[in-house]
C-alpha cells in the first residue's frame, strides 16, 4: 500500500510556512512521497475565524514568545534548516502572491514559483506586495513573472484560491502552516514530526 500523500496548506507571509518548506525535502525522501502544497490565503483564512498572526496575538505576553523563540531553535536543529531573515515589511500583503502560485501550477512552474517567492520573502527579504518589486524579483529568479502576474488576476485563477481558502477553514484550518493526512489535520510546524509518523503508519 503506498503511503498517502500529506497535504501543505501554505501562505508566503508566514515565516514558519517558510521553515516548513525547507524541512519537507528531506521528509519527503524518508517517507517515499511527496507533499501536495496547496496554496491558501492566510488573511482569507483568519477573517473567516477570527484569528490573527503570532505578531499579534503573542503582543505583551510574559515568556510566550520567548519560549516559541525557544521551540524554534529546536526545530532548527532537529530538521537542520537555516533561520528566515526576518522581512522588515512584514506583514506583507500575499494576496498578488498566492494569486501567482496558482497560476504558477496552471503555468507548470509551480515548484519553481514557489521556491523564488519564499526566498524573495525569508532568505533575501523584500516588499513582495509591492509590484515593482516582486516582478523584478521573480524575474531575477529566472521567472515570467509578468505572464504569472497578468494570469493570476483572472477569474479562475482567483476562484481557486478562494476555493482552496475556504475549503482549509471547512475542514478545520485556522492558520499557516497546516497539514493533512487524509482527513487528520495538524497545526504548525512542529507537527511535522506527526505528519511524518502518521504517513509511515498509513503504509
Amino acid at each position: 500500500m503506498s503511503p498517502t500523500a500529506p497535504q501543505f496548506l501554505f501562505d508566503f507571509g508566514s515565516p514558519n510556512a517558510f521553515l516548513s518548506h525547507e524541512a519537507i525535502p528531506p521528509i519527503e525522501k524518508r517517507i517515499g512521497v511527496k507533499f501536495e502544497y496547496v496554496p491558501i490565503l492566510l488573511g482569507g483564512i483568519f477573517k473567516a475565524t477570527n484569528n490573527r498572526s503570532p505578531a499579534e496575538t503573542l503582543a505583551g505576553i510574559k515568556n510566550k514568545r520567548e519560549f516559541q523563540a525557544i521551540e524554534t531553535q529546536r526545530f532548527l536543529k532537529r530538521f537542520q534548516v537555516k533561520p528566515y531573515t526576518w522581512n522588515p515589511f512584514f506583514p506583507v500583503n500575499t494576496l498578488n502572491l498566492m494569486r501567482a502560485a496558482v497560476a504558477a501550477q496552471l503555468e507548470g512552474v509551480f515548484e519553481r514559483y514557489v521556491d523564488a517567492a519564499f526566498h524573495h520573502m525569508w532568505v533575501e527579504p523584500k516588499k513582495m506586495d509591492d509590484p515593482e518589486v516582486a516582478l523584478a524579483a521573480l524575474t531575477a529568479s529566472g521567472l515570467d513573472a509578468a505572464r504569472l502576474f497578468a494570469r493570476a488576476i483572472e477569474a479562475d485563477v482567483k476562484a481557486k484560491l478562494i476555493e482552496n481558502t475556504q475549503a482549509a477553514v471547512e475542514r478545520g484550518a485556522f492558520g499557516s502552516p497546516t497539514f493533512f493526512v487524509g482527513d487528520e489535520i495538524f497545526f504548525g510546524k512542529e507537527q511535522l514530526r506527526d505528519v511524518e509518523e502518521m504517513v509511515q503508519l498509513g503504509r
